[in-house]
């Protein structure tokens, strides 16, 4: 057995356990369905949906679905936590509809720019390997957990609150980061659409002021969906409040700024006019410059 899949054997239960821990302190204080918190539920279906999405994902080889999944997995187990819930008050329907519509934003998203590329290059050494394959689909069910995790205890906890003024500015935190990232994203599209900017690399609207800018409203977004779930948490469900933080750690540290920027110095690094954009650039958070030079 090679190495890798040593690991990654070492890693499933890992994940596993992780997964499990979450889901006994979000169900602290959280409603119940046939003697089963709501909340633990949960989570077993963000992880039985990607093991489901698995066997055909391996059988055929084709990771083009993954991104998909991972945005049907979102709405699914968000909406399944609202109609086992109890209680359903104006908290819970504002959490529901802010996921709902990031998922469906992102996933659609993703799913079209997979479909014309092909394929996902990250997934070429793994999809061989029965283990480090699952083990993928794996960690994006404890992904869903992790970043779902205060949204979901707000939603099926027995304390409730009125909407208030922490959902007020979390809202408006969610909008500032939602719009953020939507913009950015759709800036990258139309500069890759463009035949004239084959090979060169985005420098311009909000990539003048970060270098992963999309990457900035999505850390956001999840910054006030914690806070709208924030006054209604209790006991151990404040580790739930991990949400935001386990994505501005996987994407700075992990799967997202790291990779893109090792990819961009592969790509462009040396060149005079890429190495002055990354020293005048913040790598995440914006700073607004109003003039800048052109390639």
């Amino acid at each position: 057995m090679k190495k890798t899949d040593r690991n990654a054997l070492i890693a499933f239960p890992t994940v596993i356990l992780i997964g499990l821990g979450i889901a006994w302190a979000g169900s602290q204080g959280g409603a119940s369905v046939v003697g089963i918190p709501i909340f633990a539920l949960s989570v077993g279906l963000a992880f039985a949906i990607q093991w489901l999405a698995f066997i055909p994902a391996y059988l055929l080889q084709n990771e083009s679905f993954f991104d998909l999944t991972g945005s049907i997995t979102y709405i699914s187990v968000t909406v399944i936590a609202v109609l086992l819930s109890p209680v359903v008050d104006g908290r819970s329907i504002l959490l529901l509809a802010l996921v709902v519509v990031w998922a469906v934003r992102l996933g659609s998203f993703l799913f079209r720019r997979i479909r014309k590329a092909g394929k996902d290059t990250r997934f070429d050494d793994i999809k061989p390997s029965f283990i480090r394959f699952l083990n993928t689909w794996t960690l994006q069910g404890l992904w869903v957990t992790f970043t779902l995790a205060a949204a979901l205890a707000a939603i099926t906890t027995t304390t409730r609150k009125e909407l208030d003024v922490f959902a007020a500015i979390g809202f408006l935190v969610w909008g500032f980061g939602f719009a953020f990232e939507v913009t950015a994203d759709s800036q990258k599209s139309r500069f890759r659409a463009d035949p004239k900017n084959k090979g060169k690399f985005i420098h311009t609207g909000l990539w003048a002021w970060s270098r992963h800018p999309n990457y900035f409203g999505e850390i956001v977004l999840w910054v006030g969906v914690a806070i709208i779930a924030l006054p209604v948490l209790r006991g151990w469900q404040w580790v739930t409040l991990i949400s935001p933080v386990f994505v501005a750690l996987l994407i700075t540290r992990i799967s997202g700024v790291p990779l893109l920027e090792k990819q961009a110095d592969e790509r462009w690094g040396g060149q005079e006019d890429y190495e002055a954009y990354k020293e005048r650039t913040p790598v995440l958070i914006p700073r607004p410059q109003f003039s800048s030079r052109e390639k």
